[in-house]
């Protein structure tokens, strides 16, 4: 494949994570791209970095979040439902993502992929490393031997040290790609994703749908 790898940050307790994850790999391979992987933890990002409260606890914008959060899945075509867990934590599972990556990347991917979806589709909460260490075996992963990596303080480390790197390149929200070095957030910008893609440049007004001149009646 031809060209830089996407960079793509993911944190499985956020709904639009989920989503991007069902997409982000069919989309940057149709372009003869490859798409690398980060953790990231939006509860240090968002409310300890940025200083703001999570969206489900936003008034006007957690609203808002519950009808925009329904069409992408529909526009997207995934099942998406919202779980009411409480306390809901990625370490585990990012920890596991480190570690597994290292071995068998796309094993990796497909653990979170499955994560997300066991979260925001099937309301199983993937705090517990015992939860993670489960959906690894499922997917032919070491049990035993990612179960020993998630009490390895080097383990622990790497995925804060994999925070602040992305802190460093400017990620405050999930899903967040880097393509090209330009930043974008949002699964309603993976438009702009699939755009840069084929044609290396961003579109010009006149060549965007909105802005074309309507057609003669």
């Amino acid at each position: 494949m031809s060209g830089d790898p996407v960079d793509f940050y993911f944190d499985p307790v956020s709904p639009y994570s989920y989503l991007a994850t069902t997409q982000i790999e069919t989309l940057v391979t149709r372009h003869g791209r490859r798409v690398n992987w980060h953790p990231v933890l939006v509860g240090v990002t968002v409310i300890k970095v940025m200083g703001l409260k999570p969206v489900p606890l936003t008034p006007l914008k957690s609203d808002y979040s519950r009808l925009d959060l329904a069409r992408q899945a529909e526009i997207f075509g995934v099942p998406l439902n919202r779980h009411g867990l409480k306390g809901v934590s990625s370490v585990a599972a990012c920890r596991a993502f480190l570690w597994l990556n290292d071995r068998d990347a796309p094993m990796a991917k497909a653990l979170i992929t499955r994560l997300s979806a066991r979260l925001w589709v099937e309301g199983v909460d993937p705090s517990a490393p015992e939860t993670v260490v489960a959906e690894a075996r499922a997917l032919g992963a070491d049990g035993d031997a990612l179960w020993a990596a998630l009490q390895d303080p080097g383990v622990k480390q790497r995925l804060d040290l994999a925070v602040d790197s992305a802190i460093a390149r400017g990620v405050f929200g999930v899903p967040f790609f880097i393509v090209d070095g330009q930043p974008l957030w949002g699964c309603d910008r993976m438009w702009m994703l699939d755009y840069r893609l084929a044609h290396g440049h961003w579109p010009k007004p006149d060549t965007l749908p909105w802005n074309a001149p309507p057609d003669p009646a």
